[in-house]
């Protein structure tokens, strides 16, 4: 295995130790398959980035930014991240820390409404 993989392993298996306040509300909602029947995993090296939450079924990435985002270095870091998953096939959905705190509902019927939405567009081969 490339050290470049090796490492990108070994920070995702680091970042699941360390998850925010608010990545471990959303986890706890999304575990287990409690939205929708659809399996999501955690913090999942894509290349040489490593997502938040994966549902590789609908091919969603969640992202959960807090503040530190809006920085400019950081805003065009998540710019080369999404451009990246995209060109992967993934479509990467970002939710801020604040909407996790104060509408965990919404943010759920949200996630909900866009694997239902990649159902339709991807449906299973019979």
């Amino acid at each position: 295995m490339p050290k470049t993989k090796r490492k990108t392993i070994a920070n995702a298996r680091r970042l699941r130790k360390m998850m925010t306040r608010a990545e471990v509300i959303l986890w706890s909602k999304l575990r287990r398959k409690q939205l929708g029947g659809y399996r999501f995993r955690r913090q999942v090296p894509i290349g040489p980035y490593i997502a938040d939450f994966v549902c590789l079924e609908s091919k969603l990435v969640i992202e959960v930014d807090g503040e530190t985002h809006a920085s400019d270095k950081n805003l065009r870091h998540d710019a080369e991240r999404t451009e990246y998953m995209n060109s992967h096939g993934f479509h990467v959905h970002r939710v801020f820390n604040i909407e996790i705190y104060q509408n965990l509902t919404g943010v759920l019927d949200g996630i909900g409404q866009l694997i239902h939405d990649s159902a339709h567009e991807n449906p299973p081969h019979q």
